[in-house]
């Protein structure tokens, strides 16, 4: 049974992942901050580790095949560059470091596709594309970018493959993160829309994405994770559909996006913490689509629909309202 150290379970897609895991053989060593905040099933073949990212962890290591570093920080409110980095670039080294002293034979390090540049329909963004602007200047897509090209300069020993998904929907998100999106649109009379897009794809076949990457994934590749290309008001009307209601449909005009995103410029010079500002707008207004033709052929991912995806998603949190409505 092959061994597999994985962080990062607590979210959405490290949840997914820990599940493909265990139902596909693998004996799983996951860290988390606290025991108590897996909110999944035991299993005999899972092994909680309490302990920072930045812990001593060689002794968990021995024997252990792969490496996935899914763990990030994420919050888009946070006010300056080494907030994100110390996780994203410092705790990715520091795991990587134990890593190559262990002989894990693959370091798979989960980033982002806003690390690629993208792209419009009929030109869309590739893993060869350079990152564009807003990311250029997004903390967090700097800093997964800083970590990847550590990464890939350092995979002599231990091979690295970089996973790059899009923006994912999916069950088990507890926080909820990206599911968010959901209720912007649920339950709603009147929905505001961005006029821009992004590319949309389910949890589970981002998750089952890393695990062919585990056997498949060649040392140094970039593997974008990716499904449909969406406006946001189209994405929005299969939500709609699928929940079965009809509200009312108003797009934001980008200059109001630009007017809030200067308001949370300012409101962040005085340390106010905000997810507005320029480059959060800016990435609303704009069409961040990419393919996902490499993955196809390299790793063999068979996508599902993103009207699966929302289902799945919207499912599990009516589940999680009758849970709590019960207690």
């Amino acid at each position: 049974m092959k061994k597999v150290f994985v962080t990062g379970i607590t979210g959405l897609l490290g949840a997914n992942v820990v599940i493909k895991l265990l139902q596909d053989g693998y004996f799983v060593i996951a860290l988390v901050r606290k025991k108590n905040g897996y909110l999944g099933e035991k299993n005999k073949n899972l092994k909680l580790i309490e302990a920072s990212l930045f812990s001593d962890v060689s002794e968990y290591l021995k024997d252990v095949h792969y490496v996935i570093h899914i763990a990030a920080e994420t919050q888009q409110n946070l006010l300056s560059y080494e907030n994100y980095k110390k996780i994203n670039y410092d705790a990715a080294v520091h795991l990587f470091s134990h890593s190559e002293e262990a002989r894990v034979k693959k370091f798979l390090f989960v980033s982002s596709a806003n690390t690629l540049g993208f792209g419009r329909l009929g030109d869309l963004g590739n893993e060869n594309t350079p990152q564009k602007y807003p990311f250029t200047h997004s903390f967090y897509a700097k800093s997964k970018l800083e970590a990847e090209n550590f990464l890939l300069k350092n995979n002599q020993k231990t091979k690295v493959v970089i996973l790059n998904p899009t923006f994912m929907i999916g069950a088990y998100d507890h926080k909820p993160s990206s599911g968010k999106i959901i209720f912007w649109v649920w339950n709603k009379k009147i929905v505001f829309y961005p006029e821009g897009g992004k590319n949309f794809v389910h949890v589970e076949d981002v998750a089952a994405g890393i695990l062919k990457a585990l056997e498949k994934g060649q040392n140094g590749e970039k593997y974008i994770l990716a499904n449909e290309n969406l406006k946001y008001k189209s994405f929005f009307k299969k939500v709609n559909k699928l929940t079965q209601q009809n509200p009312i449909m108003i797009p934001i005009p980008d200059i109001i996006l630009r007017i809030l995103g200067l308001a949370g410029d300012f409101l962040r010079v005085f340390e106010m913490r905000t997810s507005l500002s320029s480059v959060n707008m800016k990435a609303l207004q704009i069409d961040n689509f990419y393919s996902n033709k490499k993955s196809i052929e390299k790793l063999a991912i068979e996508y599902q629909s993103i009207e699966k995806a929302i289902e799945d998603a919207v499912l599990f949190f009516e589940n999680q309202k009758k849970n709590r409505a019960n207690f």
